[in-house]
């Protein structure tokens, strides 16, 4: 029996490695240190084009110093003011010809092609827009991290979508429902505003989130620690703590799978292989 007991723990064991550590983030290029404070990282497939929201001051500031630039997917920089008169941009997302970034107090709307802003909608009340998600119906969502809220942006209209959070910051609409990063948990919100944790003990400064395939994620904290999220489990692929490097709102190539980490205070942007 002592024999059957020994084997059947290392078989236990074996399994155990087997299924750790499946993931992995290799880097493949950085950009040059010259983006000034980039917060968020938005992959486009329709251009081939990484599109980076840059504060270039305070977070939660409005200075008009903020701007969206481009780079390459060589990460090369094309173009650090295709937008500008910003404050503190962060969260991005594209809506047929129309591109919206959530600064600080207003949703931003800005033409795709021209780069040129179109329009404001103040979100009343709000004090650090954060994140931004857009679903298959149009519907914007973007996180109010100091006021605990997720608002929502329908047929012109801002209202408050969901609150009661501790802080959020990335969102992520897949389907009917929207998955929201609140202070080191991810949580799911069903159609009907049920919410269901996901995952949690995550590191406090979840920021950004994007999909893998269904159910499985990569999360970012700010602090430095990118996860491999999947229903009840967490993997740690990438800590860059000891170097003082952020990773915050990162951007994803699906097809390529690439991961695009904005470093905020080294001011560049680093590519990703994941495996």
């Amino acid at each position: 029996m002592k024999t059957k007991n020994i084997l059947f723990a290392a078989v236990l064991s074996a399994t155990a490695l087997a299924t750790q550590g499946q993931s992995s983030l290799t880097e493949i290029w950085a950009t040059e240190a010259t983006i000034p404070v980039p917060e968020s990282v938005f992959y486009s497939a329709s251009d081939k084009m990484l599109y980076v929201a840059q504060i270039d001051g305070k977070a939660g500031e409005k200075d008009g110093k903020g701007a969206i630039g481009k780079v390459g997917l060589d990460g090369k920089i094309v173009n650090l003011n295709w937008v500008t008169g910003l404050h503190a941009p962060k969260g991005m997302g594209k809506l047929g010809s129309k591109f919206y970034v959530a600064d600080v107090t207003d949703i931003v709307e800005i033409d795709f092609k021209t780069g040129k802003i179109l329009k404001k909608y103040p979100v009343e009340g709000s004090k650090f827009l954060n994140d931004l998600t857009i679903d298959s119906k149009g519907n914007i969502y973007v996180s109010d991290s100091d006021l605990h809220k997720v608002h929502l942006l329908k047929d012109g209209v801002v209202s408050t979508y969901y609150e009661t959070l501790t802080r959020p910051n990335g969102l992520l609409a897949v389907g009917s429902d929207l998955l929201i990063l609140d202070s080191g948990a991810l949580i799911r919100l069903d159609a009907n505003k049920k919410p269901t944790t996901i995952v949690d003990g995550l590191e406090k400064s979840t920021d950004g989130i994007e999909q893998v395939k269904p159910g499985e994620y990569i999360v970012s904290c700010w602090a430095g620690a990118v996860y491999y999220v999947k229903e009840g489990s967490k993997e740690l692929i990438l800590d860059t703590r000891p170097q003082t490097s952020n990773t915050a709102d990162i951007g994803y190539d699906l097809v390529k799978k690439i991961v695009y980490v904005p470093t905020f205070f080294k001011n560049s942007v680093v590519a990703y292989q994941l495996k």
